[in-house]
């Protein structure tokens, strides 16, 4: 099958800004204390350290490793066990892996470097937000993650924003229709993660109802 040309940029600009968003994660992880890595993250169950470790867990693995790894965790906990493999790593030594792994590889490659981008902007703002630690996420990355996860089946994004509008107050985008929820993107992205901390950032006709499916 022939290539579209416009489709392989779009792919290498996915990856691109996947690996831009790695480098800035790990610039950022290389300032952390050690009291910080240790301080719980908005995933639940997961420290800075083990978010960090959930992010490159999945980079060397081949197809028979990953099928161990679903067998092993029974799917459901595939991302715990990646988590436990890593968990023996110093945050040296997991910074030292992401730095050699800035270009995603392996399943984090997927769909053109997708899954790396959405998944690392996402937890990188999961370390960020926990330590108060906010940041300005670079507002090309930001829109094209934020034009990837209402549609994405495996966020699960849909049952949040169901029936509302979204728009961002601080960049260009806006999806859905419905009672508005607004705020800055960060804070839509990181409530269509599933995260009720965003809740606080936006406001709108659909913030209730918002922050009602976020708590369930």
């Amino acid at each position: 099958m022939t290539k579209v040309p416009g489709e392989s940029r779009a792919k290498g600009n996915l990856m691109r800004m996947a690996r831009a968003e790695r480098a800035d994660l790990a610039d950022f992880l290389a300032t952390l204390t050690p009291q910080q890595w240790d301080t719980p993250s908005l995933c639940a169950g997961w420290t800075v350290k083990d978010v960090a470790a959930h992010m490159i867990s999945y980079e060397e693995l081949g197809t028979v490793g990953l099928l161990k790894r679903f067998v092993k965790g029974r799917i459901v906990r595939a991302n715990q066990v990646g988590v436990d493999e890593f968990r023996a790593l110093s945050p040296q030594q997991l910074l030292e892996f992401l730095g050699n792994h800035l270009q995603p590889q392996g399943l984090t490659a997927g769909f053109g470097g997708m899954i790396a981008l959405v998944d690392g902007t996402i937890h990188h703002q999961d370390i960020r937000r926990s330590l108060d630690k906010p940041r300005t996420v670079p507002e090309d990355r930001l829109k094209r993650v934020l034009d990837l996860v209402p549609n994405n089946p495996r966020l699960g994004a849909r049952r949040f924003i169901k029936g509302l509008r979204l728009r961002a107050t601080d960049i260009d985008w806006a999806h859905g229709r419905g009672p508005e929820v607004s705020g800055p993107g960060e804070a839509l992205l990181m409530a269509m993660a599933g995260r009720p901390a965003s809740v606080a950032d936006l406001t709108g006709p659909g913030h209730a109802t918002l922050a009602a499916r976020l708590a369930e």
